[in-house]
C-alpha cells in the first residue's frame, strides 16, 4: 500500500477556501488554461509520505501512530497565503501554531523511518495544501533582460519582467492568494491515508483514509 499521515481539514476550512479560489479564478484570465487544479477530496496536509508498505506493515504503524496521536495535544491553525514550488506547485500555506504542526509532522516521519518507510524525496519543510499544478508549457517565456549587466533609466539591474509586463496567470493567482487567510480549526487527528496516483477524478490520485487516530487520547 502507498500511504502517508496527514491532517485533513474540516468542511467549513474547505469550503471558504473553496470559495477564494473560485473568486480569483474569475478574476485572473487564463487560470483555467494554465493549472490543473486538485480536486477538493485530495486537499490535505501532509504530515509523513511513507510510500509503499508491506500489508503486513500496516497494524504496526497504525498502533505507532495512535501512540504519537494520543500524546499530541490538539492544536490551531489556519489556512494562509500561497505561493508556488519549482515554478509549478501551487500551494496555500498555514498560520497558527505552525510549530506544532511541524512537531507532529517530525515525529510522523520518525514514525514511518521505524517501519521501513524510506526516506521521502521532497522536502517538506513548509507545511501546504496543494491546490493546482501549473500545466507543462503553461507558463509564458519568459522576456530577456537584455545584455548582461544592463540597467533600467533608474540605475537597476534589469528584471525578467518588464514593468509594462503583465503577471502570467499563476503569477497572478499567487498574488492574488497571498492575502488569502481562511477560518482557524483545532487539529484534533492525524489520518493515515491509502493513495493511489492516477485512480481519482480527472486523472488525479485518489486518497481513501485508512484510519483516523484523535488527538490528545491520554
Amino acid at each position: 500500500m502507498r500511504l502517508f499521515a496527514a491532517v485533513w481539514p474540516p468542511d467549513d476550512v474547505l469550503d471558504h477556501l473553496d470559495l477564494a479560489l473560485a473568486g480569483v479564478r474569475r478574476r485572473a484570465a487564463g487560470t483555467d488554461e494554465t493549472v490543473r487544479w486538485s480536486a477538493r477530496e485530495t486537499w490535505h496536509l501532509t504530515a509523513a509520505f511513507y510510500g509503499d508498505l508491506a500489508d503486513a506493515s500496516l497494524d504496526p504503524l497504525g498502533a505507532d501512530l495512535a501512540e504519537l496521536a494520543a500524546r499530541t495535544a490538539p492544536f490551531s491553525l489556519a489556512l494562509r497565503g500561497a505561493g508556488l514550488f519549482a515554478h509549478r506547485t501551487l500551494w496555500v500555506g498555514i498560520g497558527g501554531d505552525t510549530a506544532a504542526m511541524s512537531s507532529l509532522a517530525h515525529a510522523a516521519r520518525d514514525v514511518g523511518a521505524d517501519h521501513g518507510a524510506g526516506e521521502d524525496p521532497r522536502v517538506r519543510n513548509r507545511p501546504h495544501l496543494t491546490v493546482g499544478r501549473v500545466r507543462p508549457g503553461g507558463r509564458p517565456a519568459r522576456r530577456s533582460a537584455g545584455p548582461r549587466g544592463a540597467r533600467g533609466p533608474a540605475g537597476r539591474a534589469g528584471s525578467d519582467r518588464g514593468r509594462g509586463d503583465a503577471l502570467d496567470p499563476a503569477d497572478a493567482l499567487v498574488q492574488a492568494l497571498a492575502v488569502y487567510e481562511g477560518p482557524a480549526w483545532w487539529v484534533d487527528a492525524v489520518v493515515l491515508v491509502e493513495s493511489r496516483p492516477g485512480a481519482g477524478r480527472g486523472g488525479g490520485p485518489l486518497y481513501t483514509p485508512v484510519t483516523r487516530y484523535p488527538l490528545g487520547a491520554d
